[in-house]
């Protein structure tokens, strides 16, 4: 039987695939354009938010501290990196979300599975001079050609079957058309978690929720529900596999909401799966909505221990915009 052995969370802001220079100096421009949100879930424009920044905002921002923070972070995804090739998986199920990268509001599935042999990402773009955020977004692309990843058709294959059992309804992908390549979601862990000379060539199964667009984001409680099903169908599996499950993004952004952050951090070490469930959606708005993705894997992950975490609170302006930057590795108890 296939046995789930690890997981893992991350987030994949473009934080992460940015330099120092850009954190010191490129996101002081470009959060003034971003969409933020109140706890109520209502629209807010920059100018609000910096306005209801605390009056010492600035010593958040000093360049010692973003320094700071980006070697930490830089640090936390080499922990990552070692501890998912360390836990020796034969298949890694990526849980992540899709920015109108694969899907639009034509057809926009709530939770969907992709069963195709491979998926592939796609070769970087040229960029300009200057153009340090598409330099970014190039960097979870391939460098020298499309990649084609391996995928576990047969695990993908029974976590739809199994997951229908359990009354959800899946959307079942078996492969990409035209020019589609894997979103960022996924792209990111291939490039940080799945390469190198001490990276392994793990399978993958990715699932997508949509964790973004209204009118059907899961709730946090269907969320729940949802990882625990995961967490069944893994188990039941008839082939002898280590799984791990990743899932990829979050945490809040574009206000950084540290307290939301540190609460949700806590109540994943304490395998409280009832604060999870009861968290308020109007809070999960924007960026925030990829909390959802941490949440199914915590649930999944309930017969493993919390290891290790890392959080950084990405603070990149006076309004303390950015991103909560975080990190966890579960392990076997």
């Amino acid at each position: 039987m296939a046995r789930l052995t690890a997981a893992f969370a991350s987030s994949h802001s473009i934080m992460l695939a940015a330099t120092l220079d850009d954190w010191l100096h490129g996101f002081r421009t470009r959060d003034h354009r971003l969409p933020f949100f109140d706890h109520e879930g209502h629209p807010m424009k920059y100018e609000q938010v910096l306005a209801a920044a605390p009056a010492d905002a600035d010593r958040h921002i000093t360049p010692e501290r973003i320094t700071a923070r980006f070697h930490e972070v830089q640090a936390a995804m080499a922990h990552v990196a070692r501890a998912v090739a360390a836990a020796r998986l034969d298949v890694l199920v990526i849980v992540g979300d899709d920015q109108y990268e694969l899907f639009d509001d034509a057809m926009m599935p709530a939770i969907g599975i992709y069963y195709g042999d491979t998926i592939r990402n796609a070769q970087r773009e040229p960029v300009e001079p200057g153009d340090w955020y598409k330099a970014a977004r190039m960097r979870r692309l391939e460098e020298a050609g499309d990649a084609h990843y391996p995928c576990h058709r047969g695990l993908a294959l029974h976590l739809i079957d199994a997951c229908v059992e359990r009354e959800f309804d899946v959307c079942a992908l078996a492969g990409l058309t035209g020019d589609q390549y894997e979103g960022h979601a996924y792209s990111f862990v291939h490039q940080w978690y799945l390469r190198g000379p001490s990276s392994p060539v793990v399978p993958v199964v990715p699932i997508f929720v949509n964790t973004y667009n209204p009118p059907n984001p899961p709730t946090p409680r269907r969320c729940v529900r949802f990882g625990q099903a995961l967490r069944a169908a893994i188990a039941s599996y008839p082939e002898d596999l280590r799984v791990g499950v990743m899932a990829s993004g979050g945490l809040s952004h574009f206000v950084v909401d540290e307290a939301m952050d540190r609460g949700i951090l806590e109540a994943i070490g304490a395998k409280d799966l009832e604060w999870l469930a009861a968290l308020d959606p109007r809070r999960l708005k924007s960026g925030s909505s990829e909390i959802r993705n941490w949440i199914i894997v915590a649930a999944a992950a309930t017969d493993l221990d919390l290891a290790w975490t890392s959080y950084s609170a990405g603070y990149r302006t006076s309004a303390l915009t950015g991103t909560g930057l975080g990190f966890a590795c579960w392990e076997a108890a």
